[in-house]
């Protein structure tokens, strides 16, 4: 199938890459359907998460593990049994929601409501992790490694 695609222009992908939230994510529950497209070959440290059925949504996400390797979800039993992950975990991949601004020094990742994504079933949904550290914008140059 062709989409349209805010970063990438036009493009061709196949049913099989499409991720489906069935619940919508927060703030656009009537958006179901996305295709993740990486900025880089082989790599999902950056992504565009893009609408299907609006090609003007977009939301740019990013590995957390690769910013923070503390970082450590945990899923309720309601999102384990949402996710199809109820005996097994180990498909789940794990994304933040960034907010680019025009200086970096203003962006922010979402590290409190992450996007949990079941890497076979291609089922998602967004969370809201119970841990008083994790934030709703933390601040990306908190996590840039600064140069000596």
């Amino acid at each position: 199938m062709e989409i349209k695609t805010q970063y990438f222009g036009t493009i061709t992908c196949s049913e099989q890459e499409i991720i489906y939230f069935p619940e919508g994510l927060f703030g656009f529950t009537e958006l179901k359907e996305y295709i993740p497209l990486a900025f880089e070959d082989n790599s999902d440290a950056l992504i565009s998460l893009q609408s299907l059925e609006d090609p003007t949504v977009s939301f740019i996400l990013m590995n957390p593990f690769q910013l923070y390797t503390d970082y450590s979800p945990i899923l309720s039993d309601e999102d384990k049994r949402l996710l199809d992950a109820s005996y097994n975990e180990d498909n789940i991949s794990y994304y933040v929601i960034c907010v680019i601004h025009e200086s970096m020094e203003d962006s922010t990742v979402n590290l409190k409501s992450p996007i949990a994504v079941n890497t076979n079933t291609r089922r998602a949904r967004q969370i809201i992790l119970d841990n008083a550290l994790y934030k709703f914008r933390h601040p990306i140059k908190d996590f840039v490694k600064k140069e000596k």
